[in-house]
């Protein structure tokens, strides 16, 4: 009996315990259920769902005249998942069947490494189970179109483990054109450069998010639940493609030519203040030229005699001196406070403060300077203050370069200050400083702040824009204006001005030569380590002023040449003429006469050539020549008889091109020795280079057709 009462008490034990216990699960499950529901729905979701953010497309950004200068194209990441189990079935079955087939593929496709290599590199990452095998980066839509059609790739991401991630590639179209200032966009935009980055804010628009759930192996979207990305804004900026285009090609011809290290030149329209062209250009180490750094805008040096016009301004505004005043230059050397100053051109005793200009003496505005502002500098620091030389552009561009004036009281300021900075040194600004200052000149005293961006445009709807605005209504009085005026035009065309040789007949300019010497890295400035910088600022036409241009070339210890006005100076003219003939030129490209022509077609060629052509076509025609090889021939309409007269010109002086067709010209020009650069097609109806001018072999004309 007791032991009957033990195991029945055993059993009733147990059976207890498993009572309470189904208690337990059945609390602790209503617990998790009921209380902890939420929390744990979560965690799985975390580990089953995620959210993948979906890239806006990145806006684009265009040129005034409508060109695309730097916009997003897809490009695709290819990845292998070898751990997929469509292919490690059957143990890899799938795999080895269309290995073969895969590798001559691929092998054809990116045309890099053979197929067999392809074969080994694969064979090896599927037997190590590579989950994110990089199988080629940055395959564009067209290779993407093709690789989705290969064996093994079309059965499917589950069964291939192929892995295809699209996304945007950055380009600028024109490639070098402007390339520093439109920038680059990155994925760290921290990184980005130019407009890419001033503007990164609209360009890059709002991302997106696309909730995933993991199925399968595989994330697949959850239906309504995608937050769609918001596209980025176009920027519309102020380059012209043309004149940002034969700015460069003329600052990198002069580059090439002079063997110079880094240089910038800039367009800027003189009644709004937009940058219509800025090329910059560095020299790199393998000699080659590209647009490695904003030279024009972040590049701030001692600017050397285009500051001039400063110290000009300053003491014509003073009424301390007229352009009329004399000035002893003293042999073109002297000495102030114990430190030398020298004129290029030595020998130079007592002229007018314009001729003074007009050579760009050093040492008559050195004692200009400082017979007048050595005891009271301040004045002319006030002067530099308020046309902005100490203080930023305001350009639309991150990463602008802050000015250096020196400023009366300061630890840098000594006697030697008020001389060298009236000449261009000791004081550090960038070429667009000086840029400001003179195209406020040229702009009847009004200083326009610089600007790169017209608008901001959404799905082609304007949304924002930008216009002109001015820093400085008045930069000096009408009649210190038009002194300064007349000094810049005298600068090119005075018999003794730096810049006589740029002269054009066609239209009128001012403008400023300066050759600064700079210190070679850190070796200082004693002789054999000081190279140049060399710049000319002007603007154009005299009269009524479009444009304004500032050209600054660092050369290099191998330059042959130095001076602003045979370095900078022709890249100046060069764009002048181009944008002239394109877009000043004020009567039509061509005007058809008003009566019959007398002499209605125009050609030049080797005598037996015409010749054989006018006996060919029965056409009647009398050469005027006794002798020689060349000929011109006029189609006389009058008469219908050919005259062919003999090339009597001076093999040392320019023909006469206007008139004949643009073959006809380029032969007739080269085989003089000169360099033809022609712009348009028809009949050239103007030549840079007027006829019967002397020049030099190897020299460059520019034609413009009709």
């Amino acid at each position: 009996m007791d032991v009957k009462k033990d195991i029945l008490w055993r059993v009733y034990l147990c059976f207890l315990g498993i009572i309470l216990l189904g208690i337990i699960v059945l609390g602790r499950a209503f617990y998790i259920q009921r209380i902890q529901g939420k929390y744990w729905l979560s965690m799985s979701d975390s580990l089953h769902r995620k959210y993948i953010p979906i890239n806006a497309e990145r806006g684009s950004i265009y040129s005034e005249d409508g060109n695309m200068l730097s916009t997003s194209i897809p490009v695709f990441d290819v990845y292998i998942d070898f751990g997929a189990e469509g292919l490690q079935e059957n143990n890899g079955k799938r795999f080895y069947n269309n290995l073969d087939s895969l590798s001559i593929s691929l092998a054809g496709l990116f045309n890099d490494v053979s197929p067999e290599m392809y074969k080994e590199q694969l064979k090896q990452a599927y037997e190590n189970e590579d989950r994110y095998y990089p199988l080629k980066k940055k395959i564009s839509f067209e290779q993407y179109k093709k690789l989705r059609d290969f064996a093994l790739v079309r059965q499917g991401r589950n069964k291939s483990g192929f892995i295809i991630e699209p996304r945007d590639n950055r380009i600028n179209p024109y490639v070098l054109l402007a390339n520093r200032t439109i920038g680059l966009s990155r994925g760290d935009t921290s990184r980005n450069v130019g407009l890419e980055r001033t503007y990164d804010s609209l360009l890059k628009g709002q991302t997106g998010e696309r909730l995933m759930r993991y199925m399968a192996g595989v994330y697949v979207p959850v239906d309504g639940a995608e937050i769609e990305p918001e596209n980025g804004k176009d920027i519309i900026t102020t380059i012209d493609t043309y004149m940002q285009d034969v700015a460069e090609n003329a600052l990198m011809k002069m580059m090439v030519g002079n063997n110079s290290i880094h240089g910038t030149c800039m367009v800027m329209e003189t009644q709004t203040g937009k940058i219509k062209a800025i090329a910059n250009l560095g020299k790199r180490p393998d000699g080659n030229y590209l647009e490695d750094y904003n030279y024009g805008v972040g590049k701030k040096t001692e600017p050397g005699s285009i500051f001039k016009v400063a110290t000009l301004l300053s003491l014509l505004e003073d009424k301390f001196i007229d352009t009329n005043s004399i000035v002893d230059c003293e042999g073109g050397h002297k000495s102030f406070y114990g430190l030398k100053i020298t004129d290029s051109h030595l020998g130079t005793g007592s002229i007018t403060v314009k001729q003074a200009f007009a050579m760009s003496s050093n040492v008559a505005f050195a004692k200009l300077a400082d017979q007048y502002y050595h005891e009271q500098p301040l004045k002319f620091w006030e002067h530099l203050h308020h046309l902005h030389l100490d203080t930023l552009t305001g350009i639309d561009l991150v990463g602008q370069a802050k000015p250096f004036i020196k400023k009366p009281g300061g630890k840098s300021w000594t006697k030697t200050t008020v001389p060298f900075m009236a000449h261009g040194y000791e004081e550090l600004v960038t070429p667009l400083h000086m840029l400001m200052v003179y195209n406020a000149i040229a702009n009847d005293g009004r200083m326009m702040k610089p600007y790169l961006v017209n608008s901001v445009r959404e799905l082609g709807v304007e949304v924002k824009s930008f216009k002109p605005q001015v820093l400085v209504d008045k930069i000096c009085s009408d009649e210190t204006l038009y002194k300064l005026k007349d000094c810049l035009r005298e600068v090119v065309e005075s018999e003794h001005g730096t810049a006589k040789s740029l002269k054009t007949p066609l239209y009128s300019f001012g403008g400023k030569t300066g050759t600064a010497v700079s210190a070679n890295d850190n070796h200082g400035y004693n002789k054999g380590n000081k190279i140049y910088q060399s710049a000319f600022i002007g603007f154009f036409p005299f009269d009524k002023p479009r444009y304004t241009i500032a050209v600054v070339i660092q050369n290099s210890n191998e330059s042959k040449l130095a001076y602003g006005g045979v370095v900078s100076g022709p890249v100046f003219r060069e764009v002048a003429d181009r944008i002239y003939a394109s877009a000043i030129m004020n009567q039509p490209m061509y005007q058809p006469s008003a009566v019959n022509d007398s002499i209605q077609y125009k050609f030049f060629g080797l005598k037996n050539d015409l010749s054989s052509i006018l006996s060919v076509m029965h056409m009647p025609w009398v050469d005027s020549a006794i002798g020689g090889y060349w000929r011109k021939l006029d189609i006389m309409n009058n008469t219908g008889t050919m005259n062919i007269e003999p090339d009597t010109l001076q093999k040392t002086v320019v023909p006469k091109a206007t008139g004949l067709g643009l073959k006809d010209a380029v032969y007739l020009l080269e085989n003089r020795g000169l360099r033809v650069i022609a712009l348009g097609r028809g009949k050239v109806i103007f030549q840079s280079i007027p006829e019967g001018t002397n020049f030099n072999k190897g020299q460059t004309i520019n034609i413009t057709l009709n």
